[in-house]
Order: C-alpha cells, then structure tokens, then sequence
C-alpha cells in the first residue's frame, strides 16, 4: 500500500456536504483506507480572488492504485460532485489534488508529483501539519515551508449550530 496524502477544497453550495460527499466517496475506492483526516479550515480563495471563500482539508490515505489510476479516480469523484472547470483556480463544489504519493516523482502531461504548489499555499500546509508535521515535502519539513507563507488567512472552521 502506498502512503498517499489528498487536498480537498469547496467553495460552491453546501460546502460542508461536498467535503463529506467527497471523503465518503475516497472511502468506497477500491483497495484504498482513508488513514487521517486534518481539521477543516476556511481560507481566503488563492489565484483567482473574485469568489466566495474556500473550506479546505487534507487527507492521509493507503491505496493500491498506482497514481494516475487515483488521479482518474479523483477526477471521477469531481465529475460526480458537479464540478466544472471554467476559471482557473476558480469557484468549484470541489476538487482533489493529490499532494504526494510515496516518495514518487513524476512530471507529466497530466500530473506532477509532488504537487507544484504545496510549498505556497498555506491552505494546504495548515491541515498538512494535522496529519504529519514530519512530512517532509520537496527537501523540507511542512513546519519548515510554513513559517515562509501567510498563515494569518487560514482559520480553523467552526461549524455554525
């Protein structure tokens, strides 16, 4: 089984459901065990800023997929949530990156791994820390990348009741 850790994000409808909705459905993949889940935590959106703010996790998982099987997978999961790709980096109900997979490195058409941006964004770092703060990522620690981005954005999510 491969250690493999997943980046979710909404910011469309029900976003509380589409994370859920999404964890579930990575649940039922085959030869996969969702191993961690990190806090949630409301972000400021990145890239494109003309939208609602975002609610973002981080997932540990075990899989025996190889990584484009769970890249297809992953997208698979988007489709069936309803998302659509009209603006880069823009409104979405959801989306899965897959952050690391093992220790792989792979630069392709369709994925990069590591993923390009873990190192900037610290919607991804925050609840990266939840699962692993050892987690080394491209030659450093996660603790390490964060003290270089601004975490003041990066709130913890409490639901409302």
């Amino acid at each position: 089984m491969n250690n493999v850790y997943l980046s979710l994000g909404t910011n469309i409808g029900d976003r509380e459901k589409y994370l859920n909705d999404a964890i579930d459905l990575i649940s039922e993949l085959e030869n996969t065990k969702i191993v961690k889940i990190s806090k949630v935590y409301e972000t400021k959106p990145w890239g494109y800023t003309n939208q609602e703010n975002f609610l973002n996790l981080c997932l540990k998982i075990n899989t025996g997929l190889s990584p484009h099987e769970l890249l297809n997978k992953c997208q698979e999961i988007e489709k069936i949530l309803k998302r659509e790709r009209i603006i880069r980096w823009g409104p979405r109900t959801i989306d899965i990156d897959i952050l690391i997979y093992d220790d792989i490195i792979c630069n392709g058409e369709n994925l990069t791994l590591p993923h390009p941006r873990i190192q900037e964004r610290a919607f991804v770092l925050v609840p990266l820390m939840d699962l692993n703060e050892n987690l080394v990522v491209k030659n450093k620690r996660v603790k390490e990348w964060l003290k270089l981005v601004d975490v003041e954005e990066v709130k913890e999510y409490i639901r409302d009741e």
